[in-house]
């Protein structure tokens, strides 16, 4: 039986409504359950990345990948455990400024959990914290008996652990390979 890990799926494409739709469908009828999603422009201008974090395993993976790219707007995607990047989220907070300012610790929680605070009013305080799931989840837990208002966290957001960046290698590739078909052309 295959290992249900976490995988990260990073699909680079245009700028076209729908992609986040596309992605959907393609998870739904596989029954994955999308963990987090988040959506960016990149370094290469008109190309857009949307990240994506699901709990299955490798061989239904790699049949979401071929899926996804065979959209016309899909430039390319590739498939990362854990190991092969560096990922991070936000978190925000919000929880009563009173309760806080009673709290003789709430210098040592927020270095404890390497948070800061963004916003003091006089009826609430919003704290930030970035990290991974279970360091902002720790973080959410020790808030919550203060009286935590909200909170909030955003998908995951990734770098690979590479030396390059595969799209731009890819786009080169592409680019030569049309060049070449063009002066065969003439």
């Amino acid at each position: 039986m295959n290992e249900i890990k976490p995988y990260t799926l990073s699909v680079f494409s245009e700028n076209t409504v729908g992609i986040l739709n596309l992605i959907s469908i393609v998870y739904t009828r596989r029954s994955i359950n999308i963990e987090s999603v988040s959506a960016s422009t990149t370094a290469i201008p008109g190309i857009f990345k949307t990240t994506v974090l699901s709990y299955s395993d490798r061989e239904t993976m790699e049949k979401v990948l071929v899926q996804i790219e065979k959209a016309i707007f899909v430039v390319k995607a590739y498939l990362y455990t854990d190991d092969q990047i560096v990922h991070q989220e936000v978190a925000l907070y919000k929880v009563p400024t009173e309760k806080l300012m009673d709290e003789e610790n709430l210098e040592k929680i927020i270095r404890h959990h390497n948070a800061r605070i963004l916003e003091i009013t006089s009826s609430f305080t919003i704290i930030e914290k970035t990290g991974h799931t279970d360091e902002t989840e720790a973080l959410f837990n020790e808030l919550k008996k203060y009286g935590l208002l909200q909170f909030v966290r955003s998908g995951r957001v990734c770098v690979t652990k590479d030396t390059i960046e595969h799209v731009s290698v890819y786009l080169a590739q592409r680019d030569r390979e049309k060049e070449e078909l063009n002066k065969l052309k003439d």
